[in-house]
């Protein structure tokens, strides 16, 4: 019996798997059998061991990709494009690959069991960030929002008419540099490097498919992530320079467990060809993050320089994160997806690590 219900579960698939991929696992699985593309056949027994199916295959090698044709309806698209040119091959060999011919649902052929997509009740609440409260929202859309086999197939394909549902995990990267200025989702991209244009390749991508009729997609625009394992203590261990506050840039934040719990919500609640900003409540200089980040842990402040001598001195790839200043309005995440972040700042964050931590010390 415990096997046919997991049989019966709707299908997700999560591409590219890594620490936020793996933070969405416990918010999905109670309600869909999950599956993950890994290029990495070591991680495998990992992946298993968390209750999701593991599909060895590179996106880079169209020919291993092929046991994800048809099979989810519901896709977690989170890996990175190549890291040359402009174009962004790998989203065009995913949906390639997924088959994103008009509606799906279905292997496609007679007789074969139909995927049903994930579909989340009206009115349903899922705030960012407490587990119990993401699984209630699931436990909720049980009532009715699951389409049942069967439903909405024509005749003649016998196939779902609910188009794959795909979120895509982008970056703010692609708006370049706005100067400092507070910017919402209808801001124009001026990407300004290789890695942001094929960002805005695979955006174009997604969101032709949509028009086209063959996906459904959502696309969360995402910040700086940072987590307890994910905080610059290396850097300012190196003792590496940041910008005078002349010069320096506003970046923006967000605490991996909620961005996790975003993506999900994502997957029931986002709306076609729509861009949401995955970013806290955070307005912070790179430097005031650093100092913040030196503070709670004991560390030095990192020394402070011009831009002009951080051009000398600061290696090319981490000087571009320093050339582009912006802030991000998050009113669709509120008032859209009804999210409430479990830390709507990094000081929310900063301030339990040193309570957790100082108490752990008495």
């Amino acid at each position: 019996m415990k096997a046919t219900r997991n049989l019966r579960r709707p299908r997700v698939l999560i591409v590219g798997c890594g620490d936020v991929g793996m933070r969405c696992v416990p918010l999905l699985q109670p309600r869909a059998r999950l599956f993950a593309l890994t290029s990495h056949p070591e991680r495998s027994a990992q992946l298993r061991a968390l209750g999701v199916t593991p599909l060895v295959g590179d996106l880079d090698v169209r020919g291993s990709l092929k046991r994800l044709a048809a099979l989810a309806p519901t896709v977690l698209h989170l890996a990175p494009p190549q890291k040359t040119g402009d174009d962004d091959r790998r989203t065009r060999t995913l949906l390639a690959t997924l088959g994103t011919r008009g509606t799906r649902g279905t292997r496609g052929t007679r007789g074969t069991r139909s995927v049903r997509p994930l579909r989340a009740a009206r009115g349903a609440v899922a705030p960012v960030g407490r587990l119990r409260r993401i699984r209630a929202s699931w436990a909720e859309s049980e009532a009715g929002g699951i389409v049942p086999d069967g439903v909405g197939r024509t005749a003649a394909q016998g196939r779902c008419v609910h188009p794959l549902r795909i979120v895509y995990a982008s970056t703010t990267g692609v708006y370049g540099d706005c100067g400092g200025a507070w910017i919402d989702e209808t801001r124009a991209t001026r990407p300004a490097n290789g890695r942001a244009k094929r960002r805005v390749s695979a955006e174009q991508q997604l969101r032709r498919a949509t028009a086209r009729g063959a996906v459904s997609v959502s696309i969360a625009r995402i910040p700086g992530i940072y987590a307890r394992n994910r905080l610059p203590l290396a850097r300012l261990e190196k003792r590496t320079p940041a910008l005078t506050d002349a010069d320096d840039v506003y970046t923006n934040h967000i605490h991996a467990d909620d961005l996790a719990a975003i993506l999900v919500r994502l997957v029931t609640h986002g709306r076609p060809a729509r861009v949401i900003h995955a970013s806290d409540d955070s307005s912070l200089k790179m430097g005031e993050y650093f100092d913040a980040v030196a503070d709670t842990f004991a560390l030095p402040h990192a020394p402070r320089i011009t831009r002009d001598e951080a051009a000398q001195q600061i290696e090319p790839t981490l000087l571009s994160f320093m050339r582009e200043s912006r802030r991000l309005e998050n009113r669709r995440l509120k008032e859209e997806l009804r999210v409430r972040l479990r830390y709507p700042s990094v000081e929310d964050f900063l301030r339990e690590v040193r309570e957790r931590e100082g108490s752990s010390n008495e």
